[in-house]
């Protein structure tokens, strides 16, 4: 064994007797101020000696050899940029046709007045009043019989020669023997002034006749 290590190992021993002094007056101190036995078992569990023992130091190893760093890789420049002249693009808009305006109506002319009607005169009973015609003789046999009575009114055609062509009743008298009679005597004894045109001419014209009335004298 070299000098060396019988030096450290010497230190070795001196620390373990100072420790191993150091540990007994713990203990007796401890007894000595009543700390519990287990606490002084423990204590001396713990502390055990030992020697220490100096590890040899790890052989050196030697430096790895330079190793060959890769190259770099190549970077390739980007291919140049090719500028184009694009035409600017032009917008054709179409122009919006207008809808054709839809002809404003034209009013019609108005439409000439009508021409005015022809005046004529009306007929006119020759004898004025027709109820003059009626007398008590007039009177149907069968109305007599019955003692009907009623008032009647006629409507009269009358031609141009102012003669009565047709008569129809339009009051009856309630009873048909006096409206048969009332038509039977105005077409018999009725005489008109026939009416007539704007030239002076007779023509046809109609009459109503005022209420006739059908009563027996009493």
């Amino acid at each position: 064994m070299s000098y060396a290590n019988r030096k450290q190992l010497e230190q070795n021993r001196t620390l373990s007797i100072i420790f191993s002094a150091a540990i007994t007056f713990i203990i007796g101190f401890a007894l000595i101020s009543g700390l519990a036995s287990s606490f002084v078992k423990k204590a001396a569990a713990d502390l055990k000696t030992f020697d220490v023992e100096q590890e040899p130091p790890p052989p050196e190893e030697p430096p790895p050899p330079d190793q060959a760093l890769p190259p770099p890789p190549q970077v390739s420049a980007p291919p140049p940029m090719v500028r184009f002249d694009v035409p600017p693009l032009q917008i054709q808009t179409t122009p919006q046709i207008q809808p054709p305006m839809p002809p404003t109506p034209i009013a019609a002319p108005p439409a000439p007045p009508a021409p005015p009607a022809p005046r004529v005169s009306q007929a006119a009973s020759s004898k004025g009043d027709v109820r003059a015609l009626f007398s008590e003789d007039d009177y149907p046999d069968a109305a007599r019989d019955s003692n009907a009575t009623g008032t009647a009114r006629a409507r009269l055609e009358i031609g141009p020669s102012g003669r009565v062509t047709s008569c129809s009743i339009t009051q009856s008298s309630g009873n048909g023997a006096l409206d048969r009679a009332t038509c039977s005597v105005l077409t018999r004894r009725a005489k008109f002034t026939p009416a007539k045109d704007q030239t002076g001419n007779p023509i046809s014209d109609s009459y109503n006749t005022p209420p006739i009335r059908w009563q027996l004298a009493g």
